[in-house]
């Protein structure tokens, strides 16, 4: 038993155990993006805020959801960390910089930039949890009823509107966004090679999804702050 502890000890800390992990928690964050995604943009389909509302409650009352946003920390740190201790080993392989590399012709920008990529995303992340998961968990925010459910809910899209009322957290938003899209255009594909799902077969397929779910989602992401900007402000 000691021996199997060892070894898998011995795996998570060489580098080939690293980007397993990273592959694993980014799949992982990207399943919560999808979710997350599908939750806001109920703001589209109902400029009462209702219908969002409704969908906020729902997972912020069930017990299941409640348990996989601990998951979800756990995820998102173990990203996090294992993120930065590639980084710094990479870079410790590679202590010297050749006179000229001509990096584009083996790799795109964005796939050498993941590590600001990311740390732009976990500024912006700080803030995001300061704005809208720290407000709802821990301060008194006002309740309305749904028109259908006769049901007390916190007013999450009044929440929505207020912080989207300045178009300078707009743009902030927005440009997190882009971030992301890049950060994706790589991670996406590079998960599943780290896991070790890539097949000559598929890999068109996984380019494919990956390039479109890079775009997508982060679109849908930036609409949202700029729609209820408009739908209120102007």
């Amino acid at each position: 038993m000691a021996s199997v502890a060892q070894k898998s000890s011995a795996l998570f800390k060489s580098s080939i155990g690293k980007k397993f992990l990273m592959g694993l928690t980014g799949l992982f964050l990207v399943t919560f993006l999808l979710v997350h995604c599908f939750i806001n943009s109920m703001v589209f389909f109902d400029s009462t805020g209702s219908l969002f509302n409704e969908y906020a409650h729902f997972m912020g009352t069930n017990i299941l959801i409640r348990i996989a946003e601990v998951g979800l920390f756990g995820g998102l740190i173990l990203h996090v960390i294992d993120g930065l201790m590639l980084f710094f080993q990479n870079r410790a392989a590679r202590p010297e910089k050749y006179a000229y590399s001509d990096y584009s012709t083996n790799s795109t920008w964005y796939s050498r930039s993941m590590a600001l990529l990311g740390t732009l995303l976990l500024m912006f992340l700080i803030l995001h949890l300061a704005h809208f998961w720290v407000q709802s968990r821990f301060m008194q925010l006002p309740e309305v009823d749904h028109p259908q459910l006769k049901v007390p809910m916190i007013n999450l899209y009044g929440l929505m509107v207020t912080t989207f009322s300045s178009p300078l957290i707009v743009a902030v938003y927005v440009l997190a966004q882009i971030s992301l899209a890049y950060h994706l255009l790589h991670g996406f594909k590079s998960a599943f090679q780290s896991l070790g799902l890539n097949h000559t077969k598929y890999n068109q397929l996984i380019d494919a999804t990956g390039t479109v779910f890079s775009i997508i989602i982060p679109l849908i992401f930036a609409a949202m702050p700029i729609v209820i900007y408009l739908r209120h402000q102007i």
